[in-house]
């Protein structure tokens, strides 16, 4: 169905398949999930039932490869492009028809109603769960901060590979509030996950003190605060290494998109669970995550976002709030708009292209993080390929 409606394609197919006189139509699909093209993916089948006046059957891909996930869906219509039958989303599902019960139908049956955050949910959960059974692993290592974003990761986790699979180690510093040592507990203990607490205090004093001379007098800045997030990806990695585990990257899209982040700190890892999930959609999904109780803790949800590498620190102090983030990077990623288009939208100028340079600027970065399940019409990785050098942009 995709090739027909490109129009770079001379021949269309199913058209060429008509003078043979079919009694239906089969689309054998490995259709990657999104969560903006459900209701596009209907509408082409419909719009292909009625062009041919033949009953339609689109048999989609379940499973992940890598970063795709492929959620299933598939679709039974009859001549009108009406939906007789709707097939389970991101598990394996059987149904056997009659072709002349399909071809009498004409009530169309009502697709089942899904919220985007709902899907992208069971999309990161079975992306999660093929990712370790096709490589052979059984168990995650998470570094659990207190914050929503490994929080929701972890939750993720526990559900794709069961709570005794994931393990979460905290790692805080001296300025890691108690509050997000409670709250990284609370959550742990909520989904019944292993959990071990190891200080980086002693070993970033050290790590200090070995630069003392070099540094000089030079103020704290960014460089100290990465040395943290270098610590804990050290450790991280040295359990993954010693235990066979594969760590979870809790870094989300928004995050990713700006250079939020430490090369080989809380960059490391073995799959991004959230890098294709804007920081708003993390909140959303940690919402409905505790629909029917609380898993997640209300305090993690509800406090100020922030990274705990200086003191009082948010990420405000550095970024928009995230709502106003969020909607120019998706303007900017996924519409590909510009600088004067996503300006014309209301937003202030300095604040668009100050965000612009951020992701123009940390594409090195992302040609460093791992894979990313993909979630989105553009995620970054091998659905966006631009040059690291990008003068042109300037």
């Amino acid at each position: 169905w995709n090739v027909q409606d490109n129009p770079l394609y001379t021949v269309n197919p199913v058209g060429e398949l008509m003078k043979f006189d079919p009694d239906m139509i089969i689309n054998i699909a490995a259709s990657p999930f999104n969560y903006h093209q459900t209701e596009i993916r209907t509408e082409i089948l419909k719009r292909n039932a009625q062009k041919y006046n033949l009953p339609l059957f689109y048999v989609n891909h379940v499973g992940a490869q890598t970063e795709l996930i492929f959620d299933g869906g598939s679709l039974v219509m009859n001549k009108k492009g009406q939906v007789v039958d709707e097939l389970n989303y991101f598990e394996e599902d059987l149904k056997v028809y009659d072709i002349d019960d399909v071809c009498k139908a004409d009530a169309s049956a009502p697709l089942k109603n899904r919220s985007d955050i709902s899907m992208i949910h069971d999309a990161l959960v079975l992306g999660i769960r093929n990712y370790f059974q096709k490589l052979g692993f059984q168990k995650a290592i998470i570094g659990l901060s207190g914050g929503i974003d490994s929080a929701l990761t972890a939750a993720l986790a526990a559900e794709a590979l069961g709570h005794k699979h994931v393990y979460n180690v905290l790692l805080p510093s001296e300025f890691s509030s108690e509050h997000s040592i409670k709250d990284a507990v609370e959550l742990a203990e909520n989904l019944q996950m292993p959990y071990d607490l190891i200080s980086i205090e002693e070993a970033h004093h050290t790590v200090e003190h070995a630069l003392k001379p070099y540094f000089k007098d030079l103020p704290f800045n960014v460089t100290e605060e990465n040395i943290q997030a270098r610590i804990r990806g050290v450790l991280l990695m040295a359990l993954s290494n010693k235990f066979g585990y594969i760590l979870l990257n809790t870094s989300n899209k928004s995050e990713v998109a700006v250079g939020y982040s430490t090369l080989y700190g809380d960059m490391n890892g073995g799959l991004s669970v959230l890098g294709d999930v804007y920081k708003t959609q993390v909140f959303e999904l940690a919402r409905y995550i505790n629909r029917e109780k609380e898993i997640i803790p209300e305090n993690i949800i509800t406090k100020p976002p922030s990274a705990e590498l200086r003191p009082d620190q948010k990420d405000t102090d550095s970024l928009p709030e995230y709502d106003i983030l969020d909607e120019i990077l998706y303007q900017y990623i996924e519409n590909r708009e510009g600088p004067k288009e996503i300006i014309a939208m209301g937003f202030e100028e300095k604040l668009v292209r100050r965000i612009l340079k951020l992701v123009n600027t940390s594409e090195y970065k992302r040609y460093q993080t791992p894979p990313i399940l993909r979630v989105s019409s553009k995620a970054f990785g091998m659905g966006r390929r631009m040059p690291i050098v990008a003068k042109y942009l300037s």
